[in-house]
């Protein structure tokens, strides 16, 4: 599935039109909070989970600042904060969707 366009309809929104015609509108909170980044996901590099300190969230935390494709799979965002080595495969932005539409074809 690819995206068609991706509009930050407010401060708080981004809304992200598939090639199926399909849209889906996410809070950037909601984005943010599952950043796919191993440092987010306490991804395990040799043995050890590189869990990062937890902290209080810095000023622009969630807010956009870029939007990047990567190849053709996949978006990189730049957060006010400066974090930005999340890619989110189009394939995880679709399983991230809250529609109604998509929670009943989840298996």
């Amino acid at each position: 599935m690819q995206i068609k366009s991706i509009k930050q309809t407010s401060k708080e929104i981004l809304t992200f039109t598939w090639s199926d015609e399909h849209v889906s509108s996410f809070n950037t909170n909601y984005l943010r909070e599952y950043c796919p980044c191993a440092g987010c996901k306490g991804e395990t590099v040799l043995f050890q989970t590189y869990i990062p300190e937890k902290k209080e969230p810095l000023p622009g935390h969630s807010d956009v600042k870029s939007i990047l494709p990567v190849g053709n799979y996949a978006i990189k965002i730049t957060w006010g904060d400066g974090h930005d080595s999340g890619l989110y495969t189009f394939d995880y932005l679709r399983k991230l969707c809250m529609c109604t539409d998509c929670k009943k074809n989840e298996f």
